[in-house]
């Protein structure tokens, strides 16, 4: 009997590219034996403080601290198992709705998985923010400071990404996670990457019976 592979999973409910790989994760929970622990990372953290950015992006950036803030209040006040389901809702609003308006997305979620509307009060402040902090850093420190979301570990070993930019579905979804518990299990593999050609699709079926593209 084959034993069961450990995922950890860290995301940021904004970005579309994890949210592809979250929906395959998905998938291959139902063609694979394996347990996943959902956690929050930051593009508002990571970006914070770098050079270069502009007004328009600094401003876009405080912006995405919102969303992260609330599920980190989500999962302390009711355990980290309400994460996977927010994050759903979540990215069920940011991607298959093109919800831009991130306070109604927020207000959305919470209603959708039935939490209390009062914790979208955690957006705009920063009693979460050490815990966002440490749950970011905790996941980009296993695979350095020059990625970005999803960061996925297998087993322990922990990578950036796969990006995948359409959602694996059934037995395809299970042969590209084996692919990727292989080349895990190689501690001098590092990785393997090419120009990106195409935008992520989220795929009919897999995505809740929306076909929507995101440039």
């Amino acid at each position: 009997m084959s034993e069961k592979t450990h995922v950890d999973f860290w995301f940021d409910p904004i970005c579309p590219f994890a949210w592809v790989t979250s929906r395959w994760v998905l998938e291959v929970e139902k063609v694979r034996d394996i347990e996943v622990a959902w956690h929050v990372m930051s593009l508002g953290v990571l970006n914070h403080g770098r050079e270069g950015q502009s007004e328009e992006q600094r401003a876009k950036n405080a912006l995405n601290w919102g969303p992260v803030r609330v599920l980190i209040a989500a999962a302390a006040k009711h355990g980290e198992g309400v994460l996977a389901d927010l994050y759903t809702a979540m990215g069920e609003q940011l991607h298959l709705e093109q919800n831009k308006n991130l306070p109604d997305v927020v207000a959305k979620a919470l209603a959708a998985v039935g939490l209390e509307p009062e914790l979208a009060e955690a957006a705009t402040g920063t009693d979460f923010d050490e815990a966002l902090k440490a749950s970011h850093n905790d996941g980009i420190s296993r695979v350095g400071q020059d990625v970005g979301t999803p960061v996925i570990a297998l087993n322990g070993t922990a990578f950036f990404g796969p990006v995948i930019t359409r959602i694996p579905m059934g037995e395809e979804a299970g042969k590209l996670f084996d692919a990727a518990v292989t080349l895990a299990s190689f501690p001098y593999f590092f990785e393997i990457k090419r120009s990106r050609t195409e935008s992520p699709q989220f795929d009919l079926e897999a995505a809740g019976g929306k076909n929507v593209s995101m440039a």
